[in-house]
């Protein structure tokens, strides 16, 4: 395989990690905790692994033996850069702990472990992917494990190739996947552990111990750099309006995040939408104002971000959705039986009057996307909803309206971006890389205690990687109940954006300001090499979520 002189120079590189994981390690358990929400429902359901206290791993002065032992690791979901490096930690730590050791990749995610797809992963190819991006080392899938027989049949081909314990990476849905999978196999004394990694360039897999998601960082940097690229190109041709749709379908983390490190001329952020009650009408007013008000000196430019996920945070359009997913959940063959041109008046008759005026409201495009197929979990597909180009075609609309009645006269051309898939497959900035080995170095750490049930923790990440704190938090912790496919269901709480939070406080605080003037950031491209102060720096969010 022919590499790039990236890839070669990046092969070198040795990521850090916290200083308890370079030795032997002593697990301290905390006291016991309880779930975020619904704690009689949650408790009921997951009897074996709810109440788990928190782990902390510190230096130890004792030298353990142990023995060899065969470790599964399965990437689920979305990829996100680092997921290469996650595996080469577990790979370097379980070998750590006895070099006999074996680790066992289940391809194509977690749809590998019930069909008995695997490969083993030798240190010649875990060598080849260290501080990569990507997931293809083994491949990911979405495929859901929730059934009896799932598990039973991924329990066949663990006991074949005697893998006492599996580690699933992925985001609050795997993990929720994976703390069903260790309830049931700690019922019935199955023998093996179930330990999860947090992923998600989204971000929205955050609390106390999980302090950011892996890949959040990298995607985060990947899209600000393309968005500098665009500000100064906007800056340079002083004619477009660039509106630019952000990765992130539950939350709003990235949009922010690009926010604080480019400071665009105007940025939605959903959650404060919701919490405003805000109409799409109502947004649209707030861009044609920023327009208008920059045209006003001169300024016919500008740059918009809209979070990915926006539709599902209008009130309106929210309840609309969720009474669409509700329906298509129990009538999805009858709806794909409808004629291609009945669709709309059939989806109309069969909603609640409220929402059927809204529906009906809607361009034909953006209704149509509404009733597309829904994703694994029962969700409207956000990404296909081109939410870009209504805004700009709406807030045209408007303007043109301005202009007829005499309160606009500036020139208003639009151009639309959605960057998505540009900073999944990222390679790793060194905050990743470092984060992820650490990751998975602690995840063998877990595996060593004896534990299951838990998500491997790396902490107080904003301090030099030797600083960190490696631990391990149940996933029981992080749970609630909520409605999906029309059932209540246990799953982790998404982490949304805090509208009292540091990072939004900041946002707000200088939002005025870079909707008048133009007061771009170019970030540039990941640095990998060169000043600290340059390469290795966290998110912004992190740094002002940590007072730093």
């Amino acid at each position: 395989m022919t590499k790039s002189a990236l890839q070669v120079a990046r092969a070198a590189y040795k990521p850090k990690m916290p200083k308890a994981l370079y030795g032997s390690v002593r697990v301290e358990e905390g006291a016991a905790t309880q779930s975020v929400a619904d704690q009689d429902e949650v408790k009921k359901l997951f009897p074996n692994t709810y109440g788990m206290p928190i782990l902390k791993f510190v230096e130890s002065a004792e030298k353990a033996n142990f023995p060899a032992m065969n470790v599964g690791v399965i990437l689920s979901g979305g990829q996100a850069p680092g997921g290469h490096n996650v595996i080469a930690g577990i790979f370097d730590g379980i070998k750590s702990l006895n070099k006999d050791s074996k680790v066992y990749g289940f391809l194509m995610g977690p749809g590998g472990l019930v069909d008995h797809k695997y490969q083993e992963l030798t240190s010649e190819i875990i060598d080849e992917y260290r501080n990569t991006g990507g997931f293809d080392i083994i491949g990911s899938g979405r495929t859901k494990l929730e059934t009896k027989e799932q598990f039973d049949k991924g329990l066949e081909i663990l006991k074949k190739l005697d893998i006492k314990a599996l580690v699933i990476i992925g985001g609050d849905d795997s993990n929720t996947n994976a703390c069903v999978l260790a309830e049931y196999y700690a019922a019935i004394n199955a023998g093996v552990q179930v330990v999860g990694c947090p992923k998600t360039i989204d971000g929205d897999l955050k609390n106390e111990m999980i302090e950011t998601s892996f890949g959040f960082d990298t995607a985060c940097k990947v899209y600000s750099e393309v968005i500098g690229n665009i500000e100064r190109d906007c800056n340079s041709a002083r004619k477009y309006w660039h509106f630019i749709k952000l990765m992130g379908r539950s939350a709003s983390h990235i949009a922010l995040e690009c926010a604080l490190q480019t400071q665009p001329n105007f940025c939605i952020i959903s959650e404060e939408v919701e919490a405003k009650n805000q109409s799409l009408d109502d947004i649209v007013t707030e861009i044609a104002t920023a327009v208008a008000n920059r045209a006003a000196n001169g300024n016919n430019f500008g740059t918009v971000l809209i979070p990915e996920g926006l539709i599902e945070f209008i009130p309106a359009m929210k309840a609309l959705i969720a009474e669409l997913n509700d329906f298509l959940a129990h009538h999805q063959d009858e709806f794909n039986a409808v004629a291609k041109d009945e669709k709309r008046q059939y989806i109309i008759k069969n909603l609640s009057a409220v929402n059927a005026a809204i529906y009906e409201s809607l361009p034909e495009g953006v209704a149509r996307q509404l009733t597309l197929d829904r994703d694994p979990h029962g969700n409207v597909q956000v990404s296909l909803i081109e939410t870009e180009k209504l805004l700009a075609e709406m807030v045209g609309n408007k303007l043109a309206e301005w202009k007829k009645a005499g309160k606009y006269s500036g020139k208003f051309a639009s151009q639309v971006h959605f960057f998505g898939y540009e900073g999944r497959c990222a390679a790793p900035s060194n905050y990743d890389a470092d984060y992820c080995y650490s990751l998975g170095y602690t995840a063998s750490a877990i595996i060593a205690a004896g534990k299951t049930g838990y998500m491997s923790s790396v902490r107080n990440t904003t301090a030099p990687a030797d600083q960190w704190i490696a631990g391990g938090v149940p996933v029981t912790m992080m749970m609630n109940m909520e409605r999906r496919h029309g059932e209540m269901k246990p799953v982790i709480q998404k982490a949304l954006v805090k509208l009292d939070g540091a990072p939004f406080k900041f946002f707000a605080a200088n939002r005025e300001k870079w909707a008048v003037g133009t007061e771009y950031v170019y970030p540039g491209p990941i640095q990998y090499f060169g000043p600290t102060e340059v390469c290795d720096q966290p998110t912004i969010t992190l740094k002002l979520e940590q007072g730093k």
